[in-house]
């Protein structure tokens, strides 16, 4: 063993401990170990600094500003209408459908792809049917990875496998040759978050993804549930105005919208009078909602038909106003302002300067004083305009531009995309194609593009490929690839394709999955030889094992999901180091049932 060699394995070791310890968040260590590997001369500045402009990390960038796109274009909302129409409010059911969809569509295009696109769909079915982010995403981000091995094209290492049996004299594997073997990974993929889920899945209560939106309804204990009344034509309500009947002072109840005759007002104003027929959209808790229902003899819906659109928080919510210095609603009161009838929202909760609630809203208003609403989130963008308020940020739902009928735009530029890479472009260059093309076609506003990109993940990815490089200049994968084919010699035919498949495992954790495949398939090509082995079959199970990347989050899948799910490094240690052994397990055994 070389200085090179001893020194690339201390750094590596290094980078376990400070990604297991959570010593420093993700990103911050990956950019250490970059510039630590340039001061201790085993890769040059430049190499250094190559993660930057490499392959992998521009194609996630392309596909970051993709998913982005697709999601405004509105595509994936009805897709997501679709799997909660299918499963309900059911935990189990979202799982199964969502995993199974995503490991699907990942076999025939790249699984960072598959997550990008799925990323959407898993955030609104979280919200609107109240299921915890973090049990789906990770497991989302899992089956993008396992469907990776279903076909030859749509993962790097099955890509190149055939291109280096061939040299060699093997013959090529078919498009499906592999599918036996990745069917049966995704499937015991489902299973184990099926059993296990809810204990290798972060809680609920300890979930790092609460929203803004969450965040609002934790501090300021606002009512979290629309519940949906229809006024008969015996109701007492009939008559009276919404001020009368002192909905909000009686009952702790906001009026968010009414509905006659499929007309929709959205925050009526108070001096609006009730009528038969009329759909009332009520927001507070069940029981005061209870109480006033028997009340006025209202019929009370189990869920919303009239206003289905209200619970999805990317097209209504609650939003902050601060009362600026020279606002001209300083001293008036909230009724004079008239904010249902001028701006379409409903006030759920009122604050002074200290922060504390005040419970009388016939009071006058005063700088520094904040107001909290709930309305549509097109009809709350307006207020940006409006001088004698402050919208504070509410982060990306509050930002919601209209669908503006641009979702077969947004189809097109991700075909464009998928026809270029599977046309054998570069991935970056078909992503970013298919990016430009949605800012070209206005399905992503320009503003937007660098918002777009989830940029601790881009330097998660770029401080790590310096490593990668490291290892394979230093000599130590090979030292590593040499030293343990030596070593199980005269091994019975499990252990050996265990070894391999741990080997493989090993080496795309810390390297690019495609180097790995690169680097070990010769290797293994020539052990089958002397072993009396199909070489073949070990180097199909070198590139499926090139994709067991799941113990920590450095493949570009789990980086890329690690912010949105709100994760830790523990968090794929403990998932991940079960599913590794699972994926070893399955991979192992359907090779040897097929090729030995």
């Amino acid at each position: 063993m070389t200085f090179e060699i001893a020194l690339t394995y201390g750094i590596l070791t290094l980078a376990v401990i400070l990604f297991s310890t959570e010593f420093l968040r993700a990103d911050l260590t990956a950019m250490l170990i970059m510039i630590i590997l340039p001061w201790t001369g085993l890769i040059s500045v430049s190499e250094a600094f190559s993660g930057f402009s490499s392959n992998a990390v521009i194609s996630v960038m392309g596909v970051m500003m993709l998913g982005y796109g697709m999601e405004k274009s509105g595509i994936m909302k009805k897709f997501s209408d679709f799997i909660m129409s299918k499963a309900g409010d059911s935990e189990k059911k979202i799982l199964i459908l969502i995993t199974l969809s995503v490991g699907l569509v990942s076999s025939f295009m790249q699984n960072i792809g598959a997550a990008a696109l799925f990323l959407p769909v898993v955030r609104k079915l979280s919200a609107n049917t109240e299921t915890s982010r973090s049990k789906i995403i990770m497991p989302m981000g899992f089956a993008a990875i396992l469907g990776g091995t279903m076909t030859m094209v749509a993962s790097g290492p099955l890509i190149v496998l055939n291109d280096l049996l061939e040299p060699k004299g093997y013959s090529r594997f078919d498009l499906f040759d592999v599918t036996p073997i990745g069917l049966a990974l995704l499937t015991a993929g489902i299973l184990y978050f099926l059993l296990l889920g809810d204990k290798v899945l972060p809680n609920p209560e300890k979930d790092h993804s609460m929203d803004h939106q969450d965040y609002l309804k934790h501090l300021y204990d606002l009512p979290e549930t629309v519940y949906e009344l229809t006024i008969p034509e015996t109701s007492l309500l009939i008559g009276k105005t919404i001020e009368e009947i002192n909905l909000w002072g009686g009952y702790d109840l906001h009026i968010i919208a009414l509905n006659e005759s499929q007309s929709t007002d959205y925050a009526p104003w108070r001096k609006t009078r009730f009528k038969s027929g009329q759909v009332m959209a009520v927001l507070g808790s069940k029981e005061k909602v209870t109480i006033f229902s028997e009340n006025y003899s209202l019929p009370l819906k189990k869920d919303l038909q009239v206003f289905r659109d209200i619970k999805d928080k990317d097209y209504a919510g609650f939003a902050e106003l601060i009362i600026p210095p020279n606002s001209n609603f300083k001293n008036k009161k909230i009724q004079e302002v008239a904010f249902r009838k001028n701006f379409n929202v409903e006030p759920v909760a009122f604050l002074n300067r200290e922060g504390d609630m005040i419970e009388n809203f016939d009071y006058p208003l005063q700088s520094g004083e904040e107001i909290v609403v709930f309305g549509r989130w097109n009809d709350i963008n307006q207020l940006k305009n409006n001088r004698n308020l402050i919208l504070v940020d509410q982060g990306r739902s509050s930002e919601h531009i209209p669908k503006d009928g641009n979702p077969w735009m947004a189809l097109m530029s991700l075909a464009v995309s998928l026809t270029m890479i599977l046309l054998g472009m570069e991935l970056s260059l078909g992503f970013f194609t298919g990016a430009l093309l949605m800012i070209i076609t206005k399905v992503m506003p320009k503003e937007e593009i660098y918002r777009a990109i989830d940029w601790k993940t881009v330097f998660l990815l770029a401080g790590l490929i310096p490593l990668g490089i490291a290892f394979e200049k230093s000599g130590s994968a090979k030292f590593t690839a040499d030293f343990i084919v030596r070593s199980i010699s005269g091994w019975n035919v499990l252990a050996i394709l265990a070894v391999i498949s741990i080997l493989a495992s090993l080496f795309s954790l810390f390297m690019s999955n495609v180097a790995a495949t690169v680097l070990l398939v010769p290797l293994i090509i020539l052990m089958g030889e002397n072993f009396g082995l199909d070489p073949r079959g070990l180097a199909l199970l070198v590139a499926v094992s090139a994709s067991n990347s799941f113990i920590l989050p450095t493949h570009q899948v789990n980086a890329f999901l690690l912010t949105p799910g709100g994760y830790k490094n523990s968090d794929y240690l403990k998932a991940g180091g079960i599913m590794t052994l699972v994926f070893l397990t399955v991979a192992i055994l359907m090779t040897y049932l097929i090729y030995i």
